[in-house]
């Protein structure tokens, strides 16, 4: 994510903050402007009403007032503010989880506020890429589940418009174990957020966009029987190696659904990568005698936005920094992908359809 200025002090502060660590100011996200901003309260105007302080000196903001969304105010669980204005009590993005696990049980609590942590910053991209909500309707909504002692194994999908999680993926261990069980080289909870959304937007952009046929040029036949199709791939295991010339990952060689859906999560990487390196104003050289060739990376948000071909030559040697930054603290790959000129072709036709939607608005 990128990296924002406290109002007050003009201190480095970032997505997930409450509290400037230089000036004291309290924080919060503000959906309506993008931005991290510093807040004071205005008691005598209403109860738990708050003004933002004003960038250009130390006087208030005058115009909106805010309240902090009742998951901040119950369990410290979020840091997005609402207008005072709006009928509810969750912010934006609170306000898309249906369904909770058993929050009187501790380590449940800790689960979602990590969950919920990464849900946030899905819905700051997708907002800025004008894909939230969804292009005609609302957006996803969520269901974050536990297993239950002889119940039905919780499993993470997405289904007619709800996105579920097991919650026990919060867990570093069990995250690790299922990681390596799997052959992956890569889990995440953002990562699990963004794959699952991306079924999501595959209804909406291609299925009912009038994109069928083209994605089925890049991306293959996705009648083919699924349930087939996935037993298949796990039966291979990670002894298909075939897969690396034409796929970002082996689990997106299982099914042109789970293609797309990785695809998409990659393409949402790429964008949150850039856009965090370009508000530290990153450029990069990759070292080479012969023809060192130095990257400065751009805001994939700038007016006008970067061409892909433009991101691409950035994004390749910004991932090559930062997993040699990561090896030196000992670290695995932050980033453990090698893309193909295949796997590239079906990011730009990601890029090409989240670009088009965002032209039509």
């Amino acid at each position: 994510m990128r990296v924002f200025n406290c109002d007050h002090c003009g201190h480095v502060v970032f997505f997930d903050s409450v509290q400037c660590l230089h000036c004291g100011s309290t924080l919060a996200f503000l959906p309506d402007s993008f931005t991290i901003a510093a807040l004071v309260p205005v008691p005598e105007e209403g109860a738990g009403l708050w003004r933002r302080v004003d960038p250009r000196g130390d006087g208030l903001q005058s115009g909106r007032r805010y309240r902090m969304c009742r998951n901040h105010t119950t369990y410290q669980a979020c840091n997005f503010a609402l207008p005072a204005h709006h009928p509810g009590d969750l912010c934006v993005s609170c306000c898309q989880t249906r369904v909770l696990p058993d929050l009187s049980h501790a380590p449940n609590v800790r689960r979602w506020k990590q969950i919920e942590a990464a849900k946030r910053q899905l819905f700051y991209t997708l907002a800025r890429l004008g894909l939230e909500p969804a292009p005609g309707g609302a957006g996803p909504v969520f269901e974050f589940l536990a297993d239950v002692p002889g119940g039905p194994p919780i499993l993470t999908g997405h289904l007619g418009g709800t996105i579920t999680l097991n919650i026990a993926e919060a867990d570093d261990d069990e995250r690790a174990r299922r990681r390596i069980a799997l052959g992956e080289p890569y889990r995440t909870l953002i990562g699990h957020l963004r794959h699952e959304s991306g079924h999501f937007y595959w209804d909406q952009l291609v299925r009912d966009g009038g994109r069928l046929e083209s994605f089925r040029e890049v991306f293959g036949d996705e009648r083919q029987d699924y349930a087939a199709a996935l037993q298949a791939h796990y039966a291979r295991g990670t002894a298909n190696a075939d897969w690396a010339a034409r796929h970002v990952s082996a689990y997106a060689a299982a099914h042109p659904w789970e293609d797309w859906a990785e695809t998409w999560a990659h393409y949402l990487h790429m964008i949150d990568l850039l856009e965090t390196a370009a508000s530290y104003d990153a450029g990069v050289t990759v070292p080479d005698p012969h023809a060192a060739v130095r990257q400065h990376v751009t805001d994939p948000f700038a007016v006008p936005r970067p061409a892909f071909q433009d991101m691409v030559r950035q994004w390749v040697p910004l991932t090559l920094m930062l997993n040699s930054l990561n090896r030196s603290l000992g670290q695995h790959d932050a980033y453990p992908f090698a893309l193909s000129p295949g796997a590239m072709v079906k990011l730009r036709f990601v890029h090409d359809l989240v670009q088009g939607q965002a032209g039509a608005h």
